[in-house]
């Protein structure tokens, strides 16, 4: 029987998962960490993992990824997307997308990190007066090795809007100022026409949880959010609907990298 154990293919005599774990081995068979003993068939990805022992670099990425649904991985790893904006939303859609291992990412911001980024944003006080592209890359650095990161430190206008994000497919927009969003999104649809956007709209205050959703729109611009919560005086934003709607975000691109383009 042939299956891929922490990330090489082998052929095996054994039957059951557990034959493989020794004393205090996490281990885990199809993305699911196992409490009790499984039955092995052609095919199955397994990771064991030795608790207080650093892995190899070949088993390490692996092991990072084996909580995944078996054979998205492959997937996830030969994407790419761009995020436009590093703030509240972008720095935990990066984050998560980090975490994935999207092969590579594209960050586009020109700020810098300030205390009040830090009641919503995924930064801390040692990030304070940093660029927040170089800010955001070390921490996905030391999240995951793996992947490709790439920073751009730029304004964003319609004067390079479509050049600026060409070479990418997946778009996250998550921008602070209403009238940049519009423009980036207006000007990737009508002159990107293989791109597909990921944009948020309303998720300011501590309204319900459940009235952020994602909708579509044109065929390729996905928008995240209640549509209607915008940031005013009297209503501010507040880091869990922030990140509420940064996963509506990021989970969205993990469904288009996968070819699902339903909401």
């Amino acid at each position: 029987m042939r299956i891929i154990l922490n990330g090489k293919n082998i052929d095996i005599q054994y039957k059951s998962a557990f034959e493989f774990k020794g004393d205090n081995d996490i281990v885990i068979l199809n993305g699911y960490q196992l409490s009790e003993n499984a039955a092995l068939k052609e095919g199955d990805t397994l990771c064991v993992i030795k608790k207080g022992v650093m892995p190899n670099r070949d088993e390490l990425e692996s092991m990072m990824a084996s909580r995944h649904t078996p054979q998205v991985h492959e997937k996830v790893k030969a994407a790419k997307v761009a995020i436009a904006g590093l703030g509240g939303l972008g720095s935990h859609i990066a984050i998560a997308l980090g975490r994935l291992g999207v092969g590579e990412l594209l960050l586009v911001d020109h700020d810098i990190v300030e205390p009040s980024n830090l009641n919503r944003q995924h930064y801390y006080i040692s990030h304070l007066g940093l660029k927040k592209t170089n800010a955001m890359k070390s921490q996905l650095a030391d999240i995951n090795c793996f992947i490709n990161i790439k920073t751009i430190d730029a304004y964003i206008t319609k004067e390079n809007v479509v050049d600026l994000f060409k070479d990418y497919n997946i778009v996250c927009e998550a921008l602070d100022n209403p009238e940049t969003k519009a423009m980036l999104v207006s000007a990737l649809l009508s002159n990107s026409p293989d791109v597909k956007i990921v944009a948020a709209s309303g998720m300011a205050g501590f309204g319900s949880s459940n009235d952020i959703k994602t909708d579509l729109n044109f065929g390729r611009l996905y928008t995240c959010g209640d549509k209607t919560s915008a940031a005013a005086v009297g209503n501010g934003l507040m880091s869990p609907r922030v990140q509420i709607c940064a996963g509506h975000q990021a989970n969205m691109v993990l469904r288009l990298i996968l070819g699902l383009s339903e909401v």
